[in-house]
């Protein structure tokens, strides 16, 4: 068990359930998943880029990402459909809070004039994105085998919430959000 996980089940599960007057447990919002997407508009031309995105990815997830095709046609763009032109990992369970947790120390303080989250990323169902400029910034990644600097977006999805309610449980696990 991560110390963030810890954290959510002796502290904020009994304060959540307080403040909105929840009386099961399962009605508490918690993260169901994590979602890291990353698209490269290279692949059109070059297969052997998305391999190394998904190389990656996979080093810092620590799980085989899936390719993600292009749903549209785009003329301008020299876009086919079902091109591939991405790739993403779904993280649930224990993987999903250590890299949650990874996240939260080491990755955003990394990151250069960090001042916190953004509470307007929060979508109305309570959903959580992130976008992160640079993939170096994740300890696992050697900055001398890397290509070239790319980005990626993760979401945290969270059952059972919408906006206050996640943005308190995020309060509540102790990560930052930018002071007006």
């Amino acid at each position: 068990m991560t110390n963030l996980n810890k954290k959510y089940q002796e502290v904020a599960l009994p304060k959540l359930k307080e403040e909105f007057e929840l009386s099961n447990d399962l009605a508490v919002p918690r993260i169901e998943k994590i979602v890291i997407n990353s698209s490269v508009v290279e692949a059109i031309s070059n297969k052997e880029v998305l391999e190394r995105v998904k190389d990656q990815l996979a080093t810092i997830t620590g799980q085989r990402p899936a390719t993600r095709q292009a749903k549209k046609s785009i003329s301008s763009f020299k876009l086919k459909e079902k091109d591939p032109i991405g790739a993403m990992v779904t993280l649930r369970g224990k993987k999903a809070w250590y890299f949650f947790e990874k996240l939260i120390s080491i990755v955003l303080p990394r990151m250069r004039d960090f001042r916190g989250l953004t509470p307007s990323s929060f979508d109305e169902f309570g959903n959580y994105s992130l976008g992160i400029d640079e993939q170096i910034l994740f300890p696992e990644i050697d900055y001398s085998k890397i290509d070239k600097i790319r980005g990626l977006v993760a979401t945290i999805v969270i059952r059972n919430s919408n906006k206050q309610k996640s943005q308190r449980l995020f309060e509540l696990l102790g990560i930052p959000f930018k002071k007006n």
